[in-house]
């Protein structure tokens, strides 16, 4: 977030010395002290380099949308929010040191990311969870998640693969396909939703021809292609992200092996369609989580994304990415505190019914409903973000397709049991 402007900081400023005067004799001394400290911060751990980089700036912005609101609208225990930029370069070992110095330095009070599972497990096992900090994913899928020994500090508002799996099954079936191949990148992301695919495929009475792991940042994948040739399957399934992805695709089409693709949220970017040429990916398939775009709820965040930023882009998980700041902001202001321990036992408190329903960028009306001690649950623009035992959300997903160029949802769904 770039720096207020000094009337901003004095509007601020004399909104928290007005509040806390007026709630002297209600407010916990840990809400009264926070009113007084400066700014909440919030931590943006994202893939602003890298493999994952056209998914990290989008989702940046609407972690932004989400806090500009707050702050609009009075800002976090009467301060102002404040988001702290850090990036994973989609790598483990940049984003644990990006991590460290958002806890240690920065000392917010929880971090929203990182994106890839193969970068917030590690994250979360050496930073997070060891500093107690809150940390809510919008983008990690992979189901190993769902069983991390996190001390129940890891959320995520993305569905996990596990249901991913079962909607690119159900597709797939659907377009009358019954061999398929798999090549899948080699993380915790690729390996959980290869296996999860493969076991509802077959379920649904398809075959899985090979399935090959493929090593990131290698200059030829030649060698992988030719093995998921074996065994005459009708399309690849690609399980990975774009940069290497867009090799893939090239060296499969340049050899006369693929020339129909089925594709998963890391690869739905209309940059794939454009580095590759969008005639040779039209009729390819994908699936992504993607909210009911008719709802309120999604309705709302659309145009307050397309008032700040213009038209929506067609990558995934901005709206998740929302709804991971929003909810943390309410479990902060729940809390009455930035401790880590607290705010991680406000979070299913202001996500979970029962209670009154708020909606994206309902900050006002949040607010005064925590302070006369009533429950409330948060709608997101995602859909529900209703944590469960395990910090998880269920969801819906799109259908989409590439059509000239671009990504078109065919249709959103929820995966049939």
């Amino acid at each position: 977030m770039s720096r207020m402007n000094k009337l901003t900081r004095r509007a601020f400023a004399a909104a928290a010395a007005l509040t806390a005067a007026a709630l002297a004799t209600t407010l916990l001394p840990s809400t009264a002290q926070q009113a007084t400290q400066g700014p909440v911060k919030i931590g943006a751990l994202m893939s602003l380099t890298g493999d994952l980089q056209a998914f990290g700036e989008n989702c940046l912005k609407g972690i932004k949308l989400a806090i500009d609101q707050i702050n609009a609208a009075g800002g976090i225990l009467g301060s102002p929010a404040q988001v702290v930029e850090a990036d994973d370069q989609t790598s483990a070992q940049p984003a644990i040191d990006a991590a460290q110095r958002l806890v240690t330095v920065e000392k917010v009070a929880g971090i929203i990311g990182a994106l890839g599972s193969g970068i917030t497990i590690p994250v979360a096992t050496t930073v997070t969870v060891p500093n107690r900090i809150p940390q809510i994913s919008p983008a990690s899928t992979a189901p190993t998640i769902t069983t991390l020994e996190d001390n129940d500090f890891l959320f995520r508002t993305v569905p996990s693969d596990a249901y991913q799996g079962v909607a690119l099954a159900q597709i797939t079936r659907e377009e009358k396909l019954e061999r398929l191949a798999i090549i899948y990148i080699n993380n915790d992301y690729g390996q959980g939703l290869a296996d999860s695919f493969k076991t509802a495929f077959e379920k649904r009475g398809g075959t899985i021809t090979k399935s090959v792991p493929y090593e990131p940042g290698k200059a030829s994948y030649r060698s992988e292609l030719t093995q998921l040739k074996e065994g005459d399957p009708q399309a690849l399934v690609l399980i990975g992200y774009p940069e290497n992805g867009v090799v893939i695709l090239r060296q499969a089409l340049e050899e006369g092996l693929f020339d129909r693709f089925v594709f998963t949220d890391g690869m739905r970017s209309p940059d794939v369609a454009a580095q590759v040429g969008a005639e040779k990916l039209e009729g390819s398939i994908g699936v992504s989580p993607q909210a009911l775009t008719d709802s309120k709820a999604y309705q709302i965040f659309a145009e307050a994304y397309k008032a700040a930023y213009g038209e929506l882009p067609p990558t995934p998980y901005i709206d998740t990415a929302y709804d991971a700041a929003f909810v943390l902001a309410l479990a902060i202001q729940k809390a009455g505190s930035t401790d880590g321990t607290a705010v991680r036992d406000a979070l299913r408190e202001v996500a979970n019914p029962p209670g009154t329903e708020i909606l994206p960028g309902e900050w006002a009306k949040a607010v005064e409903l925590i302070a006369k001690g009533e429950d409330i649950f948060y709608t997101g623009a995602s859909g529900s973000i209703n944590f469960d035992e395990n910090g998880e959300v269920a969801g819906t997903f799109a259908h989409w397709t590439f059509q000239g160029g671009k990504v078109v949802d065919l249709k959103v769904f929820e995966p049939e049991s």
